[in-house]
């Protein structure tokens, strides 16, 4: 039965492994399939598998690791031929949101991004942190291996620091969600919902493929999806518009058309993050504040109870163990080990 039953273990850590490692490969090939030329060094303005990276080390622990190195493996020999430096690329790649998992882990990250202090370490060391790793190494190598001018090291570096980090800001928030979600959704507000999904489908292609610069548009959208659909709102604006606008700048139209190569990735790399930024730390500070709100609400109703009690000359009522102390708490990044 022991035998039969870590047999069971190592099969199932297995399948999770290689599932990992196909979720990468398949946001690998997405993200590859927009591309910009920088310093002749080819960079993906988001790169979802960083994201995805982070999400399943937070969800399924520090030991689906291997399979985040496979998947890069492919993805990196589906551009080149298999050469030393490539190992050191997967490296990079995989250390990089290892990094970001276990510095999470030291802050308390909470899964639910429910406190406004989540989505701050989630920005500062999930995103800009941690993803400092992958770009160095990558390109680091690229100039070591003679693929690339030293003195084009600092933009490449910055295109692929960035593209890495918004994988982290527009996915990872994405996937924690969905894990944390109730199925079949609830329908409340559902038609509040499809208004807003309208207006998103009309207004973010208008205000990416527009002549006229109308970018800021996309703002107002952003900020009502987060008061009224708090994260799970919010984020998705926040990728629909990365994505069509990622689109617009790759073809130089819209409010891209007759900008270079270098000041396509600038002015996109700067409207994707700030777009981002503004996205999960509204939504994280209104949920903050929500659950606050109910926090107070319940000590309120609990203390008029207790007053009723007293005032008929009866004992209160024995309080029920706080969440925080009843042994549950959230699980770590470490979880399943």
């Amino acid at each position: 039965m022991v035998g039969i039953e870590e047999l069971r273990r190592t099969g199932g850590y297995a399948v999770q492994v290689l599932a990992v490692a196909a979720c990468y490969y398949a946001a690998g090939r997405v993200g590859l399939l927009r591309e910009l030329s920088v310093e002749g060094a080819v960079v993906t303005p988001i790169w979802p598998p960083t994201g995805l990276a982070v999400a399943a080390l937070l969800v399924l622990g520090l030991r689906c690791w291997p399979g985040i190195a496979i998947g890069a493996l492919f993805v990196v020999l589906s551009l080149t031929s298999f050469r030393l430096d490539v190992l050191g690329t997967v490296a990079g790649q995989t250390v990089a949101p290892l990094t970001a998992a276990l510095l999470l882990h030291r802050a308390r990250f909470h899964t639910d991004l429910g406190r406004l202090r989540d989505g701050l370490a989630l920005v500062s060391l999930g995103a800009l942190g941690a993803m400092l790793i992958s770009a160095t190494v990558g390109v680091g190598l690229l100039v070591l291996a003679d693929k690339l001018a030293l003195h084009s090291f600092w933009p490449v570096w910055l295109a692929w620091w960035v593209g890495d980090a918004m994988g982290v800001l527009l996915v990872t928030p994405l996937l924690l969600l969905l894990h944390r979600a109730r199925w079949p959704p609830p329908l409340t507000r559902w038609r509040e919902a499809t208004a807003l999904t309208v207006v998103a489908c009309v207004l973010v292609p208008l205000a990416a493929y527009s002549s006229v610069s109308l970018l800021f548009l996309v703002y107002p959208l952003i900020i009502w999806a987060a008061l009224r659909f708090r994260l799970g709102g919010s984020m998705l604006c926040a990728l629909l518009t990365s994505v069509v606008v990622t689109f617009a700048a790759t073809d130089g139209v819209g409010a891209f058309q007759g900008l270079s190569r270098i000041e396509v990735m600038a002015k996109l790399q700067a409207f994707n993050g700030a777009m981002a930024l503004t996205a999960l730390l509204l939504s994280a500070l209104i949920t903050e504040q929500h659950h606050t709100r109910r926090s107070v609400e319940k000590a309120c109703q609990e203390l008029v109870e207790v007053l009723e009690h007293l005032t008929a000359g009866e004992a209160p009522p024995p309080r029920p163990p706080h969440p925080d102390t009843g042994g549950s708490g959230e699980r770590s990044p470490g979880g399943g080990r």
